[in-house]
């Protein structure tokens, strides 16, 4: 949030997220029946019996839905990242301390750090972001869904990877480690951070909205900074300046004539033109207009580089100011698949933390959208797969199906 005072280091949203999570869980105490709610919040379970009902299944601890509201209503866009890592590094610090574990803020900027819990010597990381793209909604909830901002896009897949390292803790499971970066929505920050500072691990889980299906490829992304410069005139005689926004709007069009490229797995490349500005008034010729674009890639970005320099030769300035490669990635044994058109942080990561994996709870549908929300079906099976995929990873060693 701009204009957030250094000398405070909790927020009114800070602490009104923790208030909510508070008052929520004595709505659910008040819900269950009273032998059912002996235990912390962190080891609050279900009844036997209601652990099974609806799914037959034994359902994770009930704070899997409360933590991932908390943190929802702790705002962190890009940039503002602290409340909620200093939140996790309180709860991860205290899990922790009874566990014979260890945990690290790692720096990925001035004031932006990374989350490394660990246990033992890690051979697997569970991995997601903590930062979420803008605006900022608080969460609410019905009988199905977890909404609000992050809820999919990743604090609810934070939650899952809390809980399933407490479940994989009270099995006695070690030689594992849980990953929380920044700065994933813009440039990867916490991820190039992180690249820089490798724990040894061989396997990385990275969370994103997939549909709990594994990835088998997803696409990168190459992104523009366009900008185009004019000369100001009264806008009764144009004919005495030059529009910078007709230029960039010449430019713009010759860019959306490119040819898209394609792949067999991945599919078509995409463009996107995200954001368009300039100008100083209606009656006045611009002097500057800008614009950024994007381009999902499926391949080599050479075509799609020399395209852009070809259409904006001699008229704008094309700066490239992100480029993470389309990747291709592993089966595992007994997880359906599925290929995604987003970008995450595992190019970013480089090999550095393990051979990656990408899955996670929610639809990339709804995330970024007004609509963002998160299955609670999908939240609880999330913990079983992430608790299933460090342990065969653990036991077995190696990967491919």
């Amino acid at each position: 949030m701009e204009g957030r005072s250094k000398a405070c280091p909790l927020s009114s949203v800070y602490v009104s997220g923790l208030l909510a999570a508070q008052k929520r869980m004595e709505r659910y105490r008040e819900a269950a029946a009273p032998s059912h709610l002996r235990g912390s919040f962190l080891s609050f379970r279900f009844s036997e019996k209601d652990d099974k009902r609806k799914t037959g299944q034994k359902r994770p601890r009930m704070h899997l839905f409360e933590l991932t509201r908390a943190l929802v209503d702790i705002e962190s866009t890009t940039n503002h990242e602290k409340n909620v890592t200093d939140y996790l590094f309180a709860r991860l610090s205290e899990l922790a301390g009874k566990s014979n574990g260890q945990i690290q803020r790692i720096s990925a900027e001035p004031g932006r750090d990374n989350l490394f819990a660990s246990w033992g010597e890690p051979v697997v990381t569970l991995s997601t972001h903590m930062d979420t793209v803008p605006p900022y909604f608080a969460s609410g909830e019905d009988e199905q869904f977890i909404f609000g901002r992050g809820a999919c896009d990743a604090k609810g897949i934070i939650a899952a990877m809390v809980t399933a390292t407490e479940r994989l803790l009270a099995a006695g499971t070690r030689n594992f480690g849980l990953l929380l970066v920044v700065g994933e929505e813009r440039n990867s920050a916490g991820a190039k951070a992180a690249a820089a500072s490798p724990r040894g691990a061989r396997f990385l889980i990275n969370g994103e909205p997939t549909e709990n299906q594994l990835a088998l490829g997803s696409k990168g992304a190459l992104r523009y900074e366009i900008t185009a410069k004019g000369r100001l005139a009264h806008s009764a005689y144009p004919e005495l300046g030059h529009s910078a926004i007709h230029t960039l709007l010449d430019v713009l069009e010759e860019i959306r004539g490119i040819a898209l490229p394609e792949d067999p797995l991945l599919g078509r490349s995409t463009l996107n033109i995200g954001t368009i500005s300039g100008g100083r008034a209606p009656n006045v010729v611009a002097d500057q207009a800008e614009a950024e674009v994007m381009f999902r890639t499926v391949g080599d970005p050479s075509a799609l580089r020399q395209a852009v320099a070809s259409a904006v030769a001699g008229r704008a300035e094309a700066s490239e100011v992100l480029y993470t490669p389309a990747i291709r990635l592993n089966k595992l044994d007994g997880l359906p698949t599925t290929v995604v058109a987003f970008t995450t942080d595992i190019p970013t990561f480089r090999g550095a933390w393990g051979e990656p994996f990408l899955i996670g709870p929610g639809s990339i549908h709804v995330a970024h959208t007004a609509e963002e929300r998160v299955a609670k079906k999908e939240l609880c099976d999330a913990v079983e797969i992430y608790t299933r995929m460090t342990t065969q990873l653990l036991t077995t060693g190696r990967s491919a199906a």
